[in-house]
């Protein structure tokens, strides 16, 4: 079967976040993470990234949820303007459209132009966004993350 990559599969509802969601979103950052990045290096504990979670994340971003018809949390976006900061999903619900939606999403909010950063060595997630009409516009060596691991910003501009 191959897999869908536009359409999710089961019906995925798109909400914003709530306070109440900072413990589901960190899993689904935790997650996503280990499985998609397991070359990079752990600088927070799983208790300080729920405190960045819940104090700086969700308060200072525009934080979209998507989850099941059940209630369970798949994945989140979180924009800061015109910068989606993060686009994480469940490794179990990848290619099932998802992620998709939730760019879609933010299209919506931002509607002329999205940047955003990706490591480097995130191949899947580079081709994701160049998928998706994004353009690799900046190399970096690393400095400018925490991780200090080479990254790449992408830009994406509405045509018209």
């Amino acid at each position: 079967m191959t897999p869908n990559h536009s359409a999710p599969t089961d019906p995925v509802l798109l909400r914003k976040a709530i306070a109440e969601d900072a413990a589901p979103l960190t899993e689904v950052f935790l997650a996503s993470r280990a499985r998609s990045m397991p070359y990079l290096p752990k600088v927070h504990s799983d208790e300080d990234t729920l405190a960045w979670m819940t104090h700086v994340v969700l308060p200072e971003t525009e934080v979209w949820v998507a989850e099941a018809v059940s209630g369970e949390v798949l994945g989140f976006a979180s924009l800061d303007g015109t910068e989606l900061e993060h686009l994480y999903l469940r490794p179990d619900v990848r290619r099932r459209g998802i992620g998709s939606l939730l760019l879609a999403k933010a299209r919506e909010i931002s509607p002329a132009e999205l940047t955003l950063h990706v490591f480097q060595r995130n191949t899947e997630a580079r081709a994701f966004y160049e998928r998706h009409r994004f353009a690799a516009v900046d190399f970096n060596d690393g400095s400018r993350n925490e991780e200090k691991e080479p990254d790449v910003m992408y830009r994406w501009v509405a045509q018209g």
